[in-house]
């Protein structure tokens, strides 16, 4: 057993965390049972690992009726231990006061639980709905062997088998044992509930561990301890790449507390999921770490990337968009309609680095012993943690366990295990338990960051105000440079990101991309290149629309065009749909159509005259297999500042499994888009981040969040979309749309502030 201590905001409180096997092998931590008190020695493994039916690794039953339900996805503000449980639940016609919901560890039994991509209900709809079918037809099986009746006469209420025609009736616990020793049933024999049948999926719901989030008891990464362990805190390398040249640590060793320095080795090209590399300042508690740290003297042989400064390096971005690329997609002959007679548009945009900046910053505790490795972190990707950190210490993968935390938010940051792997080095390195904590300043200055972008847009208007002719360019570091440090140029999926999956029916149109080097880590950020993509192409349509002279909102159906599904033979050969079949999920400009004409019917679209002031801007986008469009009301006050005064958005996601949750993810990403759209930009000097805190790199808060966001959900039978990210491409380019209608003003380039406006 290993002792563990958990303190919360609210209260010291005592956990333990077993070692030994669960459910068909699989290690599982329960969130609840850290944060519940005091639970003495119990292994919280015990309970489920006690349950008598448990046909599958999602769902467990025990005798007293308690269903347990895996959560193998993590959870960050996207109400996922709450969503995917639910389908289980649904499924198994299960009392949901009487579920409880088990954190998995990393193991591949439960398939790819990489939690981005908002793919988690996509990917796993339908084989969360077979486990709890599976569940439900053995505990009927069960029942009816026991009334010696047909299994086809009984039929399943709330926790319940029931036989109609006697009217005898079973609790779930009641069947558990006698269940669990019959076969489990093949797909083919499962009847998966009819949509009108549903008792939980598509119903709002409120989180699983709302209670805990409001009362204080939730455990996240930062509140993990353990007896005997040590604080660390690292020094890294402030230009990306560079490698301890000495260290004086004489200061720091004197500072009340600190037990020590190890130097973290610099990671071998590419970076990968490895440790930046630094000095650790290892103390008995975190203040002591970092108070250590401040008289830490470190010298740095410095990489090829002290080069990089963003002025620069931004114009090179710029030459390079101006110039023709790589093409990637390309669709009748743009360079002929060019050639022929047409009122030509052109504009440039750009989109900076941002940080993620999620209000927990990294943290992460190990304990290394013979060989092994247990962590405790807040990680969006449990098996490539694991992966991550058996490589480091030269572990075993099958040694190495993950187990997974609440995230206070993540945004795609804590994809990455970096922080993860530090604290499993320096347990090596100590022969402790070590738990390592990143402050609010190595967060923003030691990010996976959001790539920058430059994009080139032009375009020819018919006599009827519509293009016959559509180029654009983007130019960015790929996220691709973090795994392969020569690569320059986009991979397919990144393109698909907004880009060559153009919408319009133009008769010619062609898709570019250009090579840029990296000279920080690029990762991923909610909604990815779909920022800076929607930024360019949704502002620009509002550009031809004016220049045509017609109603934004118009011109954007008109583009679209007849409802349509735009054929595969338009996209790129390598187009990869967000990993969805393109049979199921294809590009439907009716979805679009509607989303948009919804967004603006709610926001009242043209009943208040834009100017002096006040404007009403739109944009949509299609990403993660969700359509989305956002109507943003700003008014610029005197001083020329932006209040954004009301969002409406709209979004057609297929079924939605938790609308409650769907629009509390839209709301999330009208703020978040707000922050973006005002003051997201990361900037570098030689090489070194210049951001690296909140004064510096500002969010919204109350008296700059929108005033108002209203969410408007299509209802649809759809396959299920994505919900986390695809809010959030539409909103910068409708606010700066908006702030055109309000002022003439055109924004061409992120943040605002570069305009004055914020």
């Amino acid at each position: 057993m290993i002792s563990i201590e958990n303190v919360s905001r609210r209260g010291f409180l005592k956990g333990v965390v077993g070692t030994s096997a669960f459910v068909l092998g699989v290690r599982l931590m329960p969130v609840d049972l850290l944060a519940s008190g005091d639970v003495g020695a119990l292994d919280p493994a015990a309970p489920m690992n006690s349950a008598p039916l448990h046909p599958s690794v999602y769902v467990a039953l025990d005798t007293d009726g308690t269903a347990y339900i895996v959560a193998h996805r993590s959870e960050m503000g996207n109400g996922v231990r709450t969503a995917l449980p639910r389908i289980v639940a649904d499924e198994l016609d299960a009392d949901w006061a009487r579920v409880k919901v088990v954190q998995a560890t990393g193991d591949e039994k439960y398939g790819d639980q990489d939690t981005d991509g908002s793919h988690s209900v996509v990917s796993f709809f339908v084989p969360l709905r077979e486990a709890g079918a599976t569940a439900r037809l053995m505990l009927v099986r069960a029942a009816a062997q026991q009334w010696n009746v047909p299994a086809a006469e009984c039929s399943t209420e709330l926790h319940t088998v029931v036989h109609k025609k006697s009217g005898k009736k079973l609790g779930y616990g009641s069947l558990a044992e006698a269940a669990s020793k019959l076969e489990v049933p093949k797909k083919e024999e499962l009847k998966l509930k009819a949509r009108n049948e549903w008792r939980y999926i598509g119903k709002d719901a409120a989180g699983y561990d709302l209670k805990d989030f409001c009362t204080g008891k939730a455990a996240y990464g930062q509140d993990t301890r353990m007896e005997g362990m040590l604080y660390a805190t690292v020094m890294h390398p402030p230009v990306m790449g560079s490698t301890v040249k000495s260290v004086d640590n004489k200061e720091t060793l004197a500072v009340s507390g600190v037990k020590g320095t190890e130097t973290i080795p610099t990671f071998k090209p590419p970076v990968n999921m490895q440790a930046l590399g630094g000095v650790a300042v290892l103390a008995d508690s975190t203040w002591s770490a970092m108070q250590g740290r401040k008289k830490l003297k470190v010298e740095w042989d410095e990489s090829a990337n002290k080069v990089f400064n963003s002025g620069p390096y931004r114009k090179e971005l710029e030459e390079t968009a101006r110039k023709p690329g790589k093409v990637v997609r390309e669709v009748g002959n743009v360079n002929e309609a060019f050639a022929k007679n047409g009122k030509v548009i052109e504009a440039e945009y750009y989109a900076p680095l941002l940080a993620h900046a999620s209000m927990e910053p990294p943290a992460a505790l190990a304990v290394y012993h013979d060989g092994k490795v247990e962590a405790w972190a807040p990680t969006q990707n449990p098996q490539g943690a694991r992966d991550a950190i058996a490589e480091a210490v030269g572990a075993k993968k099958e040694d190495v366990t993950v187990n997974v935390t609440l995230l206070g938010g993540a945004f795609g940051r804590k994809s990455f295990p970096d922080f993860a792997v530090e604290a499993a080095l320096l347990s090596k390195k100590t022969g402790k338990p070590v738990k390592v904590v990143w402050t609010r300043e190595d967060d923003i200055r030691f990010d996976t960051y959001h790539s920058v972008s430059a994009m080139y847009m032009k375009a020819a208007l018919g006599a009827d105000g519509k293009p016959t002719a559509w180029l654009q360019r983007t130019v960015f570091p790929p996220i691709g440079s973090t795994f392969d440090a020569n690569a320059v140029y986009s991979a397919a999926d990144e393109l698909g990101l907004g880009f060559t999956d153009l919408p319009y029916a133009i008769p010619n149109h062609r898709s570019e991309n250009g090579p840029a080097t990296a000279h920080v880590r690029i990762g991923w950020l909610r909604s990815v290149a779909n920022i800076y993509h929607a930024f360019a192409i949704q502002s620009f349509t509002d550009e031809l629309a004016h220049a045509a002279g017609k109603d934004p909102l118009e011109y954007t159906l008109a583009l679209l065009g007849p409802d349509r599904i735009v054929p595969k033979t338009e996209l790129p050969k390598d187009y990869t749909n967000y990993g969805g079949d393109y049979e199921q999920y294809p590009i439907d400009t009716g979805r679009f159509k509607r989303v948009v004409q919804l967004a603006a019917e709610k926001a009242g679209w043209g009943k208040k005259k834009n100017g002096n002031g006040f404007g009403m801007g739109i944009a949509m986008h299609r990403s993660f297999l969700t359509y989305a469009a956002s109507v943003v009301q700003v008014h610029v006050n005197d001083a020329g500042k932006v209040q954004i005064t009301r969002v409406d958005s709209a979004l057609d996601a297929g079924t939605v499994v938790n609308p409650e949750m769907a629009r509390n993810q839209f709301e999330g990403a009208a703020v978040m888009g707000t922050s973006i759209a005002l003051w997201g930009e990361i900037t570098a000097a030689n090489g070194a981040i210049e951001q690296s805190n909140f004064d510096t790199f500002p969010v919204a808060r109350m008296n700059s969040a929108p005033r108002e966001a209203h969410v408007h959900i299509v209802e649809s039978d759809a396959a299920p979309g994505g919900i986390g990210e695809p809010g959030l491409p539409a909103i910068a380019p409708a606010i700066c749309n908006a702030i055109f209608a309000a002022t003439g003003k055109r924004i061409r380039e992120l943040p605002l502030t570069k305009a004055g406006l914020a």
